[in-house]
């Protein structure tokens, strides 16, 4: 599995701490749908996988204050974090979606 993981050019721990980041998501919402519980994990794990490494890349050019950048538990929690955060983007996305294309009742 792990050499997949590196023909795609995702390292593992960072796909793990995004997936930790997305079910924690999933989980602390109120209400809980078949689509949130599968998709939110596994959009926040992906996003963390491919997002993470640029934007620890991106603070650490532009001088922005992080904690010990060469330390991998900066990237792992920057990774966590672009987990949860790609949850919230995801509900608001897959929420457009639905009331998209949901048929309309006429009254």
């Amino acid at each position: 599995m792990h050499d997949f993981l590196d023909l795609l050019g995702i390292k593992a721990p960072v796909l793990v701490a995004g997936l930790s980041g997305g079910i924690l998501r999933a989980l602390s919402r109120h209400r809980y749908k078949l689509r949130e519980m599968v998709a939110s994990p596994v959009c926040g794990a992906l996003a963390a996988a491919y997002l993470t490494l640029p934007v620890v890349s991106y603070f650490k050019a532009t001088g922005l204050p992080i904690p010990n950048p060469s330390d991998d538990t900066t990237t792992l929690a920057a990774a966590f974090l672009i987990g949860v955060s790609a949850m919230w983007i995801s509900d608001i996305v897959f929420e457009m979606v639905v009331r998209r294309f949901k048929p309309r009742q006429s009254e």
